[in-house]
């Protein structure tokens, strides 16, 4: 459960870095990005992983969103917490997130 649970943090993180979001997945299922392409399972591999089909990652992103999604709604803004961001942040806007890969 634990290499199942970090993959899907990972996950998360990585789709959030990739602009890959639940309202956005299906047309990026289509984009000619071999990184994107993988993290979805349209190119085969990341299923292996985790010991589960390379489509695991699509249907979670479609179920929840990327990270910044699910902070957004659950404990962000959008929640009746309105805790910022602050260093669960990506790092690229300056917060301690870096998507870890997945292999």
């Amino acid at each position: 459960w634990l290499t199942l649970l970090n993959a899907t943090i990972s996950l998360l993180i990585e789709a959030e870095y990739l602009g890959i979001t639940s309202d956005n997945i299906d047309v990026m299922m289509t984009v000619n990005d071999a990184e994107i392409r993988y993290l979805l399972g349209v190119t085969p591999g990341i299923g292996i992983a985790v010991g589960l089909d390379n489509r695991w990652g699509e249907r979670v992103i479609k179920a929840v969103g990327n990270y910044g999604q699910v902070f957004k709604r659950d404990l962000g803004a959008d929640s009746a917490l309105a805790i910022p961001r602050g260093l669960n942040e990506l790092w690229i806007r300056g917060g301690l997130l870096y998507p870890r890969p997945i292999r």
